[in-house]
């Protein structure tokens, strides 16, 4: 199975006999809640799914967007009428980040049905599709979490993978050198870890750029497979960019490992090395 699909797949499948349940989880970091747009307007039949209260755990050492507790997160899975074996199409208002995380989420625990919309509700719309303002109670879904279905990486394996492997840095340039850090406590980079910002993984429209132009970006990076420098992680700010990029990486064929708690549990912890500049080193 393909992890994205277009506006006008989703629309077949939607009148298919497999319908997906959909997910909403549009999300602006520091922004608003999103409920209310959600609830002005929305796919026909998507759930909305709150990233900052259901997709993460509450902030802290383990940075600000920690991993939620997997029976935690499975309760709101069945809520919002996922099931094992259904397939599920998640999205969000374009930007694709928040989609991703729940996508991700969603594969670290095991389920494997599950794509993202790619392009998000302003692909959706740019296509033709219509919108509702209804409200959305789906039957009790029964997804029980069995958490290791993806690459996960704690700090000490961050760390060994910019020496053995191959860590990606999602953030944007300027954070990853330290020239400016507005969130965190300090800027910079994990020593060994390579830039490769998020936001060059898809075009103009926010959709993903094709297959072969991702590859080709990821081989550049050292990030191809078996072809590249070894195993693969990603990392972002605080886990929510880094997972888009892991699903670019699918996208492009190319396995890669996720660490969650990301720059922000990292630099929490004055004891944990900092580097700066344009320089993975």
């Amino acid at each position: 199975m393909t992890a994205i699909l277009s506006a006008s797949e989703l629309t077949s499948e939607l009148a298919g006999p497999r319908p997906p349940v959909l997910l909403d989880v549009r999300w602006q970091l520091g922004g608003p809640d999103q409920r209310p747009a959600y609830e002005a307007g929305h796919i026909p039949g998507a759930v909305y799914v709150d990233l900052d209260r259901e997709l993460a755990g509450p902030a802290g050492s383990g940075g600000r967007h920690p991993l939620p507790e997997p029976e935690a997160f499975g309760a709101v899975m069945r809520r919002a009428g996922v099931s094992a074996g259904a397939p599920v199409v998640v999205y969000d208002g374009g930007l694709g980040w928040a989609a991703a995380r729940a996508w991700w989420l969603l594969r670290w625990t095991g389920h494997a049905e599950v794509r993202v919309l790619d392009g998000g509700l302003a692909a959706w719309t740019a296509a033709g599709g219509e919108v509702s303002a209804d409200a959305v109670s789906p039957a009790e879904g029964d997804f029980k979490p069995t958490p290791g279905g993806l690459g996960l990486l704690d700090a000490d394996g961050a760390a060994a993978l910019a020496r053995e492997g191959v860590l990606l840095d999602a953030r944007a340039g300027e954070r990853y050198r330290g020239d400016v850090e507005p969130i965190d406590r300090v800027g910079g980079h994990i020593p060994g870890a390579v830039s490769a910002p998020t936001a060059e993984n898809v075009g103009a429209d926010g959709r993903f750029l094709p297959a072969a132009e991702l590859r080709a970006r990821f081989a550049g990076l050292g990030a191809a497979g078996e072809g590249g420098r070894g195993p693969v992680g990603v990392y972002c700010g605080s886990g929510v960019s880094g997972a888009h990029e892991v699903l670019a990486l699918e996208v492009a064929g190319v396995a890669a490992a996720l660490y969650a708690g990301s720059w922000s549990e990292w630099s929490s912890d004055p004891e944990r090395p900092v580097a700066t500049g344009p320089l993975p080193r």
